[in-house]
């Protein structure tokens, strides 16, 4: 099948201009782009004269299961999410799993992205139905994903060097109570399901996500990293996101979460680390020599106090850097958008001596694109050029977003919020029209998702009061383990 996208303004490979021309898609890929208004045999047209067409966003790290989750916390930071999570994320049944992760697939869909890398979580561990689940929620909104189910055989509680013990009676027992499933369980789950895997197809890929360094024993991480290696799963854990995660390993290990990492066997190029912010520059250049990524999530690691990851510094370190947007019970939104936004501004509150050392807008909206394309292992390259995938965003120029015009990086960066998003196609097909999911009764999914709502808290209610109790706890214990980590000043550039 052959389609034209006519006229529109066109955002170079190197995101620097947008000129008018004509894009062609055979199929699933991008056949040609051609001076506007030449004809072209056989072909539907779609005249995107008012529009600007520019790649899809790539998200390199969220979570489907915190769908029905976003906004639930206020002032939370990481280690008081994660003390949250037992009644955030309970008493899912399979419908829930899939309702949750169609939220959050078409909030990415509405907002420009166009393929995710997922890391869901199941407690206390994965299966078979409710991989399956989100894998169908990805193929009714049709973004392409990698499915990489978060695995540990720690809790929180467990993991966390001596939490259970600074706790108070009776939470501490109820603390002590909380197990994961055992490891080889979870590994077996995890085999079972690769050995079986029947969603490739539909451009749903699975992969593995030992949660945090810290929440695993030293055999289940190379256990992940054995099925990895066995069924070629790409790899992603949070690594070094919040400072106490780094005071943890220091307590732990006495060496960092990624250098531990890489003494499993776990660094290489299907491995990238999330966030990152406490990476030291060891850290950097170990990722870069192994081939590693490393996924970006400013809009999170401000919105949990974590930090700012240090991008500038990756990237001359030859780190392929991606984008994300966490999830929506971390950072409440699946906006591509304001990720690049505040991305772009995250560099500039680093202290520097130059203006190079921020992200320029272009260079932002490529790690979006390209470069988290990159990340995924995805075969388009992210730009808009002859052989790319056919994953495109058509923007309404006519939206007050682009009144007027003046420049596509910038405005991409500094005025789209994902309002102006009007048509997305993947594969060549169209899964967006004027706004409007194709796949997914968009009026049902909201009262399907009230009323589970609804539901869930009132049966997590006793549940959320320990969580509330044990909050404090939390709070005083990480964040006098993070006082253990002293690489602040790494945050500093190097000159």
């Amino acid at each position: 099948m052959r389609r034209v996208l006519r006229g529109g303004r066109v955002l170079a490979a190197d995101a620097l201009s947008a000129p008018r021309a004509d894009v062609v898609i055979e199929n699933t890929r991008i056949a040609a782009i051609l001076p506007a208004g030449t004809p072209v045999a056989d072909a539907e047209v779609f005249d995107a004269s008012a529009r600007l067409v520019i790649p899809g966003l790539v998200n390199t790290h969220t979570h489907g299961h915190g769908g029905l989750a976003k906004g639930a916390g206020d002032k939370w930071d990481l280690a008081l999410l994660l003390a949250q999570a037992p009644w955030t994320n309970a008493g899912r049944n399979l419908d829930d799993k899939r309702l949750s992760t169609t939220l959050t697939a078409v909030e990415m869909l509405k907002k420009g992205c166009t393929a995710a890398y997922d890391l869901p979580a199941e407690f206390p561990g994965p299966t078979q139905e409710g991989l399956d689940a989100m894998a169908e929620a990805y193929i009714a909104v049709g973004l392409r994903a990698i499915l990489a189910p978060m695995v540990a055989d720690l809790t929180f509680f467990q993991a966390t060097p001596g939490l259970v013990e600074a706790l108070p009676e009776p939470l501490r027992e109820r603390a002590e109570a909380m197990r994961a499933n055992p490891g080889e369980a979870t590994l077996a789950t995890i085999g079972a399901v690769a050995q079986t895997w029947s969603h490739d197809h539909a451009n749903i890929r699975l992969g593995i996500a030992p949660t945090i360094p810290l929440f695993g024993t030293d055999a289940f991480l190379k256990g992940c990293r054995a099925l990895a290696r066995d069924h070629g799963l790409p790899m992603q854990t949070h690594v070094a996101e919040a400072r106490f995660q780094a005071g943890g390993a220091v307590e732990r290990y006495g060496k960092t979460l990624l250098a531990h990492m890489d003494d499993m066997g776990c660094v290489g190029p299907w491995f990238s680390v999330a966030h990152g912010v406490w990476l030291t520059d060891a850290d950097l250049a170990l990722l870069a020599e192994r081939g590693g990524s490393l996924a970006h999530n400013p809009g999170s690691n401000m919105r949990l106090a974590s930090g700012i990851a240090p991008i500038r510094r990756a990237l001359r370190a030859g780190v392929t850097v991606g984008l994300g947007t966490d999830g929506s019970g971390s950072s409440d939104n699946q906006n591509m958008f304001e990720s690049m936004r505040l991305a772009a501004f995250a560099s500039r509150i680093i202290e520097s001596e130059s203006e190079d050392d921020w992200l320029g807008t272009a260079e932002t909206v490529l790690l979006a694109t390209a470069g988290s394309s990159r990340l995924m292992g995805l075969g388009g390259s992210g730009k808009i050029e002859v052989g790319a995938s056919a994953d495109i965003v058509l923007l309404d120029l006519n939206h007050i977003n682009w009144m007027p015009f003046n420049d596509a990086a910038n405005q991409i960066v500094w005025t789209e919020d994902g309002a102006a998003v009007r048509d997305v196609m993947i594969g060549g097909d169209w899964k967006l029209r004027g706004g409007k999911v194709l796949g997914v009764d968009e009026v049902k999914l909201a009262s399907d998702a009230q009323a589970a709502v609804d539901r869930l808290w009132s049966a997590n209610a006793a549940t959320r009061a320990f969580c509330e109790a044990v909050s404090p706890h939390v709070a005083c214990h990480c964040r006098g383990l993070a006082k253990k980590f002293t690489g602040a000043t790494r945050l500093l550039p190097v000159h």
